[in-house]
This record gives structure tokens, sequence and C-alpha cells, in this order.
């Protein structure tokens, strides 16, 4: 078997479309979606991806501000930017790009942003809803996945879904998702992680398999089922003296060896990266939608 190969370049592009008119009646409405973006210190990987959050804003429109400070920034100081981006009426959404220095309570910064202007669906009051089944709105990248399904008519209900990693971000949330009693989840679900004894049998089981753990070629093929749905979240550099960066991306499958077995697979890049944005813009005019819904 030869996977076929899950696009989300076109996906990502679908649900961009989707938004556009909506973007246009609340610009009628005199609102203009506002994404704020919050970035702490100079890391290269952050400083990429808030670029591309601002260019995908410019792109459809939205109004973006983006606010850097330095990496020694104290606590208050941060507490104070989140307070008054809480409070500005043209900012629907606020965004603190993560990892944050260690000094730095990054839970805290968490629980300060509005739940309703809480975009990446970290807020404990927004995982909660997502956990009953009645979600305010999701994380983008567990989003995203669902969108890729959903674009493939790949159905979860009934499957087996295992998720290799069980991070607040994507392992944790993406298990309440794809559990719940809704259209395109009733999947039985089973989180496996570093500590997980016997990985390659867990992982066999798999109807669908998320690989979410940060470490490049942590699963292979040999660890796969015939047919299995292998959805790749992980995007790691890796020293590449033939790339003229010096370096190339990979995910945490080894793709070579899993496309050989699976049905269907993401790329990296140009799997589950493209959605993580694009359902940012789309949490972002969610948001502006309700805040003049009452």
């Amino acid at each position: 078997m030869s996977a076929q190969i899950i696009d989300g370049k076109e996906v990502a592009k679908s649900v961009r479309k989707s938004i556009k008119a909506r973007i246009a009646t609340l610009k009628e409405k005199g609102v203009t979606p506002g994404l704020a973006t919050v970035l702490i210190g100079d890391d290269p990987a952050s400083q990429t991806y808030v670029k591309s959050k601002v260019r995908m804003c410019e792109k459809l429109g939205l109004y973006s501000e983006a606010i850097g400070r330095p990496a020694d920034i104290a606590q208050a100081e941060l507490d104070e930017i989140v307070a008054q981006l809480n409070e500005a009426p043209n900012i629907h959404g606020i965004l603190v790009q993560s990892p944050l220095p260690s000094h730095l309570d990054e839970p805290a910064v968490v629980k300060a942003i509005k739940p309703e202007k809480d975009v990446d669906g970290f807020h404990p009051y927004n995982v909660g809803l997502m956990l009953i089944g009645e979600p305010n709105v999701l994380p983008c990248t567990p989003h995203g996945i669902m969108k890729l399904l959903e674009y493939y008519d790949i159905d979860p209900a009934g499957k087996e879904a295992v998720i290799v990693g069980r991070s607040n971000i994507v392992g944790k949330p993406m298990a309440a998702i794809l559990v719940q009693k809704a259209k395109m989840a009733n999947a039985t679900v089973t989180i496996a992680h570093s500590r997980s004894a016997n990985l390659a049998e867990i992982t066999r089981r798999a109807d669908i398999l998320v690989a979410a753990v940060g470490r490049p070629g942590t699963i292979d093929g040999s660890m796969i089922k015939e047919g299995a749905v292998v959805i790749d979240v992980g995007v790691n550099r890796i020293d590449d003296s033939n790339d003229p960066r010096g370096y190339r991306l990979v995910g945490d499958v080894d793709f070579d060896s899993c496309a050989a077995r699976a049905s269907w697979i993401t790329p990296v890049p140009g799997g589950v990266g493209p959605l993580t944005i694009a359902m940012l813009m789309f949490n972002t005019v969610e948001a502006a939608e309700r805040s003049i819904s009452g």
C-alpha cells in the first residue's frame, strides 16, 4: 500500500475561503476582526511563527497588532500588557506566544486572558466547555486536524484512535475532541506518551494515529497497522548540509516507512502546520462575531 497525501495547504486554503465572506459581513457592520500577538524574547522559530500570523492577518484583511518585549520582561509588565489587550475594543483575539521564558508564570498568563478573547483555546473555562462537548473555541492544532479529517472524509466514528503525546496544546485536547458523542468524533481513544510501556503495541492498534511528541522518527512503519491514517504534528529541525539553510524540517513520523503502510498520511512540512494558522484566523473571526452577538 502507498499512502495518499493529506494536503494541509489545500485544506487551509478552503478554511480561509470559508471565512472571507464572514469577514466581509463583519466589516459591513463596522467590525474588523483583530488579533494581538505577544512575543517575549527573540527565539527565531517563535519570531517566524508570529510573522506568519501577521502576514495571514494582512492577507485576509484582519487587524493585527504584534507586541514584542525582551526575554527579561517582568511578570507584572506582561500582566499589564494582557490586561490592556483584554479591554481593547479593536482586539478580539489575544495570543501570547509559547514557550515563555522560565521566570514567567505561563499558566497565570493563560488564565489572565479573557475567555472570549482566548483564540488559542487554552483558558481553563474554554477547556472545560470543550470537555463537556459544548466548545466555545477549540485549540488551533487539534481543530485543524479535525478539519483535515473532515475535508478528506475520514470519519473517526467507531475507529480506534491513538494519540502519542499528552500536551495541553495537542494531545489532551485531541483526545477530548475525538471521544465526544458528536459528528466526526465517536472514536475509541488511547493516549500514549514517553512513559508508555510497549509503545509499538499500542500504536499498531490505531486506525487513526496522531503523533505529537516533538521527537523526529518516533514512529516508523513497523509501529503502524496496514491502512492506518497517520497524522504527524511534529515539526523538528535536523542538520542537513545539503539544504541551503543548513537544516531541514521533519516530523515525529518516519515518512517513507509509514507511507508504505498507511492509507493516508500528512507530510512535514505542508500537513498539519498550515491548518494551525488557518484555525487561529477562524477562531479570531468567531470571537469577533461573538463580540457583537451579545
